[in-house]
């Protein structure tokens, strides 16, 4: 094949796989920078094999990609891991914002939700991309053992530990996107009236409060989770009250759940993602990423 042609052969397959990549290695990390810069050594090594000229055939490359971006994935975990040790009050993934109700790719649409991505990030880097590829993929037990160089047995133990897991700290329970618009339109307008008694209604006994704001947002992010509905309702009022004249709110599709982007002159001030508990429409985990290097990519117009 001509250096040419297979420059481009080597380029769409990337291309017509790059959404799936972009999903698995997001799930893996919650950060969408680290994630492209996965997809960046992915393409290179891609590329690279591509052009060898007595490279075999790859039979499968959408076996091959996605077990490059895992392994790649999983090397940088260490360094994250490490990055993470230093951040400033509760980290949270990097929101997935979506204008709500478009269209998305399949790929794109498998981010799981904030509150699963929390709990993940509790995981060993194997026992979430096992999770990962098993839970949210559908990958077999048998497909995962050659992508991770382990035996099927091995990583059918780490699929095990990672369900039990997760399942202990967070049941599986999909909220109804119509009830979850609503809980949430009515918590944004009680948290911006500075509504105690509302908030205190919308909230469950047990819920928490997590608000990334790197060390950079300190009047709108608390340094570590807060636990309890009186004093997350106390916190949240006192936030938003201070700038419930200037807020302006958006409705959006934040990780597949609808939420809320809040915009600040223009400018987004912070994702609000609410977890309902299962045995109704009441709050058992307050999402608020304030960061401003974790809101780059949101815009007024989703």
């Amino acid at each position: 094949m001509p250096e040419s042609t297979a420059a481009e052969t080597a380029t769409r397959v990337f291309a017509d796989h790059r959404e799936l990549l972009f999903s698995v290695v997001y799930n893996m990390l919650g950060s969408v920078a680290d994630t492209e810069d996965v997809l960046q050594d992915a393409w290179l090594a891609w590329r690279a094999r591509s052009g060898e000229r007595d490279a075999e055939e790859i039979g499968n490359p959408r076996a091959y990609l996605v077990r490059v971006a895992v392994n790649t994935a999983l090397s940088r975990q260490a360094a994250i891991s490490r990055r993470r040790e230093t951040y400033v009050g509760p980290w949270l993934p990097e929101p997935l914002v979506s204008e709500a109700g478009a269209d998305e790719s399949a790929e794109r649409a498998e981010a799981v939700s904030m509150a699963l991505l929390v709990v993940l990030e509790t995981l060993t880097p194997l026992e979430r991309a096992v999770f990962v590829l098993h839970e949210v993929f559908g990958y077999a037990h048998t497909e995962i053992a050659p992508i991770l160089d382990r035996s099927p047995a091995a990583v059918r133990q780490l699929a095990h530990r990672a369900r039990e897991h997760v399942q202990a700290r967070r049941p599986r329970y999909q909220a109804d996107p119509k009830v979850q618009r609503q809980v949430t339109e009515r918590f944004l307008q009680a948290a911006l009236g500075g509504d105690l008694e509302s908030l205190m209604a919308i909230l469950a006994p047990d819920v928490t409060l997590w608000t990334d704001g790197g060390g950079k947002v300190r009047r709108a992010a608390a340094l570590r989770p807060i636990h309890g509905a009186a004093k997350v309702a106390r916190v949240i009022a006192g936030t938003a009250g201070s700038h419930s004249g200037r807020l302006d709110i958006r409705y959006r599709t934040v990780n597949g759940d609808p939420s809320a982007v809040l915009f600040d002159a223009d400018a987004p001030f912070a994702v609000m993602v609410l977890d309902l508990a299962p045995d109704g429409d009441r709050v058992r985990g307050v999402y608020a990423v304030t960061n401003p290097d974790k809101l780059t990519r949101v815009t007024e117009d989703g």
